[in-house]
């Protein structure tokens, strides 16, 4: 190795020390405050994703990615728009669970039609500020990757790669182009 690569290597190595360090210090000074009270009911997340197309959507999040859909919901419009979520529109949702039981993370797809929304810019995860994409971990990868090339989505990148251990990871799009990162073993 060069002396310059040498020496970016150890710069890089002791800010990674350092912020480890720090992250590591901040950790055990909040678990150590036995005044602390959980912030969250639910290690779970739900994610709301507005879709162009309903339809098109659930039947990649069902059956391409895996996800089983569940019993979904409807907002009327006087309620959702008192929340601020919509300017007086109905929210139909349909749900999808990525998991069995009472704790399962839920995508929550949702269609305007009466209100075609702008799509931002997706060509990169940096190319928009806000939300970028959802990685979902498997219990197989390759069952995955079988299931996107049967319905035709292009993976991006030079996916997969390893990642370490038994674990890989690819990235492709949903139908709008929201980015999806898919983690599990080969």
């Amino acid at each position: 190795m060069d002396p310059t690569s040498r020496k970016f290597l150890k710069r890089i190595l002791a800010l990674t020390v350092a912020v480890s360090t720090l992250c590591g210090s901040w950790h055990i000074t909040y678990a150590q405050n036995s005044d602390a009270k959980e912030v969250f009911s639910s290690p779970v997340m739900d994610l709301g994703i507005v879709a162009s197309d309903i339809e098109k959507s659930a039947t990649f999040y069902k059956d391409v990615i895996g996800c089983k859909e569940v019993q979904g919901f409807s907002v009327p419009p006087a309620f959702a728009t008192s929340l601020g979520l919509v300017d007086n529109m109905d929210v139909v949702a349909r749900v999808f669970v990525l998991g069995k039981g009472d704790k399962q993370s839920r995508i929550k797809l949702m269609s305007f039609p009466k209100a075609k929304g702008t799509k931002s810019n997706q060509s990169f995860i940096h190319s928009t500020v806000g939300f970028s994409y959802l990685t979902l971990h498997v219990t197989d990868l390759n069952a995955s990757i079988k299931r996107l090339e049967k319905a035709e989505v292009k993976l991006l990148g030079d996916t997969p790669v390893a990642l370490g251990g038994n674990n890989s990871l690819l990235v492709c799009r949903d139908p709008d182009g929201n980015f999806i990162e898919l983690i599990g073993p080969r």
